[in-house]
């Protein structure tokens, strides 16, 4: 059964990244659905650091991937957004990313192209609630690593 967590600050919504971040083993695929502003950058930022990312870590909307190099592996972080067809994700090398067996895969906006993910993704859903409050919600697959 799916999990659902109210954070009332970045600081919590962060803890919950990290916390997921420390139980991901690879291969993984995680997508992270949620609105314009809901916090998926914010989630991302502090998974990526739980995994051992120096540096800036930002949104790839224009870019659709930010590669980071990880002590064993790497982390794809991908934002799906701006793709407008199968075409486009293929072209840009989407396959290749999800089939490298040392890579943890972040993407945002998954629901673009549901079709092309593994049967074995992690989600995670983050709404806004107020100006402060999240809601993040766990598929079963994840909550049952925590």
């Amino acid at each position: 059964m799916a999990k659902e967590f109210i954070t009332n600050s970045e600081e919590e919504t962060g803890e919950i990244a990290s916390r997921l971040a420390g139980l991901i083993s690879r291969p993984a695929v995680l997508t992270l659905e949620g609105d314009l502003g809901a916090g998926k950058t914010v989630f991302s930022r502090n998974f990526a650091r739980s995994l051992g990312v120096e540096g800036p870590v930002s949104s790839p909307t224009f870019t659709i991937v930010q590669e980071y190099e990880l002590e064993s592996g790497v982390l794809y972080h991908m934002d799906l957004y701006r793709i407008g067809d199968d075409d486009e994700a293929i072209s840009f090398g989407i396959d290749e990313y999800l089939d490298r067996k040392d890579a943890v895969c972040l993407i945002e906006w998954s629901s673009r192209l549901q079709w092309l993910l593994p049967d074995e993704v992690f989600s995670i859903s983050i709404e806004h609630v107020s100006e402060t409050q999240r809601k993040i919600i766990l598929s079963d697959n994840l909550c049952e690593l925590m």
